[in-house]
């Protein structure tokens, strides 16, 4: 398998015309050092900007404050107790009227 592939790149290089000693051109890549710099920036600048615009709307979402609802009315029947409780006439949580 190895001797067919050295076979195969000798073949290559003899039909392109290459010597053996050529070197192989570089790879392109899709984009340049200056690029990259120039994209890190953009994106820099719209994280900050995101960042402020997030901020802000945070900033007035919370200071609205949050509507106050009416306490529900005091039905007698939602606080039925039919025996004592072991710690006593009232529940744990309870305001002591004594």
């Amino acid at each position: 398998m190895a001797m067919a592939s050295i076979r195969s790149n000798f073949l290559r290089a003899a039909l392109r015309g290459a010597s053996r000693n050529s070197v192989q051109p570089k790879r392109g890549f899709a984009s340049s050092a200056h690029d990259d710099a120039r994209e890190t920036a953009k994106w820099e600048k719209i994280t900050y900007a995101g960042i402020v615009t997030c901020s802000i709307l945070a900033f007035y979402n919370l200071s609205k404050g949050h509507p106050h609802h009416e306490e529900p009315p005091a039905y007698p029947y939602l606080h039925i107790r039919n025996k004592e409780f072991p710690w006593g006439p009232d529940g744990l949580f309870e305001v002591k009227h004594h």
